[in-house]
């Protein structure tokens, strides 16, 4: 069994004790870090992508305009506000003959993210948070693609909890 799919059974599995921070926390707290840098208005949103071992960190992404434009939506009309989501943002940092990565994002993605990923060689797609059309996880399941809601370890591991 690989890295990845091991340590999702133990992340996964709330009868197995946990003694320090899981990886998949941290990666999942590094996007929602991430979510702060962005500019979108609506809907702020964070993506970590790393190898299936969650050894290297392969590429990080916020929503947010294109560089060199100004750092403000285009408009605040929801799904046009001409943001690049952050999973396009990251993915397209990422290394292409990396196979079987894995996305954290603080919120679950949009189907043409759904698509990308799909395409990208992505196994798994750990979330926060469900986006308001369900219909990106819909498309990642339809693909192959392992969509996970990571809740578990919200509040765990945090200053005074």
């Amino acid at each position: 069994m690989s890295g990845a799919s091991k340590d999702h059974l133990v992340a996964a599995d709330p009868s197995v004790p946990v003694d320090r921070i899981p990886l998949y926390e941290v990666y999942m707290r590094m996007a929602e870090e991430l979510a702060k840098r962005s500019t979108c208005v609506r809907l702020q949103v964070g993506t970590v992508v790393t190898d299936q071992r969650l050894e290297n960190v392969l590429a990080i992404g916020y929503n947010g305009n294109a560089r060199g434009l100004p750092n403000k939506c285009d408009s605040a009309v929801p799904g046009n506000c001409g943001c690049i989501h952050s999973e396009m943002n990251a993915l397209v940092k990422a290394p292409g003959n990396v196979r079987d990565k894995v996305v954290f994002v603080s919120a679950s993605p949009c189907v043409m993210c759904a698509k990308l990923i799909i395409n990208s060689g992505v196994t798994h797609v750990f979330y926060r948070k469900a986006y308001r059309d369900p219909s990106g996880v819909e498309v990642l399941q339809q693909g192959g693609v392992v969509p996970v809601l990571y809740d578990r370890w919200m509040n765990a591991w945090r200053n005074g909890a």
